[in-house]
């Protein structure tokens, strides 16, 4: 079990505190973010409040107990004190700066340690997904893919991008998605230039890329996809940029594979762009892993100069050239690396689809 797995890093006198949800979910099963999650080499704790007690008593199996505690850094105190913790190490990038304060205070004799030890340990199990995990991000994907297929016919000259995005995310939270993974990208015109542009009122147009960034979460995991398409006629340099994407996109999935080093993954698309001259306007990194959230480890960057993949981890691969004031164009799939190279999970079209 993954919660066993962390116990077994610890040495005597040390312990784990993880607050956030995220975490607590992926140890526990147990959504809520209102909960801490205390391992010792001996006990694995879970507490939360009086709202949430019974809910987590009947759902939580992998802990020694489940606790109502109205204030964590009692139990923590407690709990501490009789295990003869010396040095509890806490999610550095995660907890406030008001709990880790309060747990300095609460703590006597114990160093609270806020360094990347945790957060290491965590991020090294979540980056390589379980058959359960890999089939759950599959239901997700299943389910964002055939909130494309239907948004398709909703795309037309005269509806607004935050009417699209609207209808894109009832679509999934009505077919089976547990909620949608980040705010629904859908932009029309020369806001397709804008990575993350924000759906407004700005209508549709004929002759106008329409780009979708978007994803489903099912039981507590992510998908993501990008498709860029054209309403009506597409002209020579919107597919010229097209193609380079297509193209630089293919190159980078192909190149996947365990011990293939992330920046590797990330030139294998970006020489591709640089040589057709557009190296400017690739202005972010080739992908990231998905999961218990839209952005985990590993990162497809050329500045994770030392990570290599793994069997087991699903990573994005969405380049984009973004030309301000005219338009852009990204295609995103995800992939599950798979011991001898990768398996897309991203099954619909990704040759230009012209409404």
């Amino acid at each position: 079990m993954n919660i066993e797995n962390l116990a077994s890093t610890l040495a005597q006198g040390e312990a784990y505190l993880i607050t956030s949800a995220e975490n607590c979910f992926y140890f526990t099963g147990f959504q809520n973010g209102e909960g801490v999650l205390l391992i010792t080499p001996k006990e694995r704790v879970y507490m939360t409040d009086g709202r949430y007690i019974e809910a987590a008593g009947k759902q939580i199996t992998c802990c020694t107990d489940v606790l109502d505690a109205p204030v964590f850094t009692d139990e923590i105190e407690r709990i501490c004190l009789f295990e003869g913790v010396k040095t509890l190490y806490v999610e550095q990038g995660r907890v406030t700066l008001g709990f880790y304060e309060k747990l300095r205070k609460a703590l006597a004799g114990v160093t609270v340690e806020g360094a990347d030890r945790l957060e290491d340990e965590i991020n090294a199990m979540r980056s390589v997904k379980s058959a359960e995990e890999v089939e759950k991000i599959k239901a997700a994907q299943e389910i964002a893919e055939k909130g494309f297929d239907f948004i398709l016919t909703r795309i037309k000259p005269g509806v607004s991008e935050i009417e699209i995005a609207r209808e894109l995310d009832y679509f999934m939270l009505t077919n089976g998605a547990q909620a949608v993974s980040f705010d629904t990208i859908a932009v029309t015109g020369a806001k397709t230039s804008m990575p993350h542009g924000v759906p407004g009122s700005q209508t549709v147009k004929r002759g106008d890329l329409f780009l979708l960034d978007f994803g489903a979460v099912y039981e507590g995991y992510h998908s993501d996809m990008t498709r860029t398409v054209v309403v009506g006629e597409i002209d020579g340099k919107k597919a010229e940029i097209y193609n380079i994407v297509l193209e630089a996109q293919k190159k980078a999935l192909d190149f996947l594979a365990p011990a293939v080093l992330c920046k590797d993954a990330d030139a294998a698309a970006r020489d591709y762009i640089k040589e057709h001259g557009y190296a400017e306007s690739f202005t972010h990194s080739t992908g990231h892993g998905v999961g218990v959230e839209i952005h985990e480890k590993p990162n497809l960057s050329s500045r994770n100069e030392k990570g290599a993949l793994e069997a087991g981890n699903v990573v994005t691969v969405e380049p984009g050239l973004y030309l301000p004031g005219e338009f852009g164009v990204r295609i995103e799939d995800m992939a599950l690396i798979t011991p001898d190279g990768s398996e897309n999970l991203t099954k619909c079209k990704k040759e230009l689809i012209v409404i």
